[in-house]
């Protein structure tokens, strides 16, 4: 996995990884055009993705295989397609998919052939709004930026078992352990073509591995529709930004029934997985008359930045997708600890990325619905009383339903990583609704993050942070709530324009224009010296800056968009980062005492 250099190479699912991974990314015509998925961009409503292949013989000998005796199925994955889709292989309908950022799969087994498959995925992206759809606008401008269309992450075929097959796992950790969740695919009902005949009986041998992949702890199950195991390693290492520690884990199921002989020649072996997880635990602690965020007890400073997940050659995912690293290393070169994920869900890769470079991660959830830039930006911008209060719109069932689903999904697909330390529900009122209720329901369902209601403003009564938005000037914040955090979730955003690294664009966006690095060093560390510093000691506990490069008209960047220029002293920003951590922990150390 870490020695990708092209998406061909990446495998799309790092927590629940199999040998058999057979990426579709050569070969793709979109509207009679050859090109390659997932990276090449387009923003076209009505898109014909169609791929003409060969099975490899590993998966060629399962479609030969008559149906009643496969022991293995085939299933292909779509990591992410914009907006609304429907499937076909070799003319028989499959299934459809709604919902631009989330992952899909199909069991295609019965449909294929050894030779000259035909897949054909019709797409459709009128940007409706009831569903996720972020910053994209038909009319790119300022903060709204060009419209993501069609297959924009992996395509991939898997070849499974048909019994015995790990579905779903779901790590829960603290600091001694933790708590595995393993899902079969009993727990769907089972798969249809499996063996004939009596059950199989299976087990799982679930290892633990270190980080030189020796096996230090090993545990066996009798595999049912959900094994629920208890895992502590000896002498727990825990995971922390300068010290992202991971474990490996590796889940085998078998057959009991296998005969010696075909035991000892590993043939009893249904299914392998490789995961990994860390020991960390993510609690919202007082110190003194405040409420910290703490990582493994311990009361941490979020010294982020804004990352809208945007780039200049691949657009909404790198060409390159050894990128997501470079971007994560760009950041904590300048001390920075946590990306905010703004409106957008990436692919695993980037989520992995900052599993193993200790780079915490603030995700939001995809807004959706409408969004007035009078009532949602420049009036609670300008004006204070605006902040707290505007009448919401009724909110259309079909809109809320597909809400729910888009947040739960969201939810699933992050929860192993131990980079996530939090989630944003709703940013400065963009669709916003039931604030509430959504963060009721988000505790409920995951209750191990910390939860951010209301980005900016229009807050309610539930929350974990008193989040706040500030630009164009600088101020000491009010003290913090009793049972909130305080989070300035975005601030900054000076422009700089650097000639040479900007798209063609009439008009230029920021918050405030610079022209050279040391002019824009110096507003960054005036806001830093006239509003975070002197905040801490009101319970402010952590900073987003806006933003990690610049995007299309946006020039607000601490790179540019193709990332070829650094546009601030990165030193001289590191050296600001320590003496924020100084400054909290102190405050941290103050507040216990008192």
């Amino acid at each position: 996995m870490e020695k990708y250099e092209d998406w061909s190479e990446v495998y799309p699912r790092p927590q629940l990884r199999r040998d058999s991974f057979l990426p579709l990314t050569k070969g793709w015509k979109r509207n009679g055009k050859a090109l390659r998925v997932p990276w090449e961009h387009t923003t076209e409503k009505h898109m014909v993705y169609e791929l003409s292949f060969d099975l490899p013989e590993e998966y060629a000998r399962i479609v030969r295989t008559y149906a009643g005796m496969r022991e293995k199925r085939i299933l292909l994955h779509f990591g992410a397609v914009d907006q609304v889709c429907s499937l076909t292989v070799n003319g028989q309908a499959v299934g459809s998919h709604a919902g631009g950022y989330l992952p899909f799969s199909f069991d295609v087994t019965e449909l294929l052939k050894e030779r000259e498959n035909r897949l054909v995925l019709t797409v459709a992206d009128t940007l409706d709004k009831s569903y996720g759809y972020g910053k994209q606008s038909r009319r790119p401008h300022g903060m709204w930026y060009t419209q993501v269309s069609g297959i924009w992450q992996p395509v991939w075929l898997e070849a499974v078992p048909a019994k015995g097959r790990v579905e779903r796992l779901k790590i829960t950790p603290d600091l001694a352990g933790i708590d595995l969740e393993i899902e079969t695919e009993a727990a769907a009902g089972g798969i249809r073509g499996t063996l004939p005949g009596e059950p199989v009986r299976y087990e799982a041998l679930v290892e633990v591995l270190d980080a030189k992949e020796s096996v230090i702890l090993q545990r066996e199950e009798a595999l049912k529709d959900r094994i629920r195991i208890r895992l502590d390693p000896e002498q727990p290492h825990l995971w922390m930004p300068e010290d992202p520690y991971l474990y490996g884990l590796r889940i085998r199921t078998r057959r009991l029934r296998a005969s010696k002989e075909a035991q000892e020649a590993g043939e009893d072996i249904a299914d392998t997985v490789m995961s990994y997880f860390a020991l960390r635990t993510v609690t919202l602690e007082r110190r003194g008359r405040h409420l910290h965020p703490c990582l493994n007890g311990k009361a941490i400073f979020l010294n982020g930045v804004l990352d809208q997940g945007y780039f200049e050659d691949g657009f909404y995912l790198p060409a390159d997708p050894r990128e997501y690293r470079r971007d994560i290393l760009r950041m904590k070169e300048m001390g920075f600890n946590l990306l905010r994920k703004h409106l957008k869900i990436e692919p695993e890769v980037f989520y992995y990325e900052c599993d193993r470079q200790g780079m915490l991660v603030l995700q939001d959830m995809v807004s959706s619905g409408h969004y007035s830039f009078l009532f949602e930006t420049a009036l609670p911008t300008l004006i204070s009383k605006t902040r707290t209060f505007r009448p919401l719109p009724k909110i259309a069932p079909r809109r809320h339903r597909i809400f729910l689903r888009e947040m739960k999904g969201t939810m699933d697909l992050l929860y192993n990583h131990p980079c996530i330390v939090g989630y944003t529900i709703f940013n400065e009122g963009w669709g916003q609704f039931r604030a509430d209720r959504l963060y009721d329901r988000g505790k409920q369902y995951d209750p191990t993050r910390f939860y951010d209601s209301t980005s900016g403003w229009f807050r309610g009564e539930r929350s974990d942070v008193r989040s706040e938005h500030i630009y164009f000037r600088n101020e000491v914040l009010p003290p913090a709530p009793a049972d909130q955090f305080l989070l300035l979730s975005e601030c900054g955003g000076y422009s700089r324009p650097v000639p040479g690294h900007m798209t063609k664009v009439r008009r230029r966006y920021g918050y405030g224009r610079t022209d050279s690095e040391e002019a824009l060093t110096r507003r960054i560390a005036e806001m830093y010296e006239e509003m975070v510093l002197p905040s801490i000691a009101n319970g402010l506990s952590g900073v987003v800056l806006t933003q990690l490069s610049d995007v299309e008209s946006e020039i607000n960047g601490l790179y540019t968009f193709d990332r070829a220029v650094c546009k601030v002293n990165a030193g001289k920003l590191r050296e600001l980062a320590e003496r924020v951590y100084a400054a909290a922990a102190e405050a941290a150390s103050e507040n216990m005492e008192t």
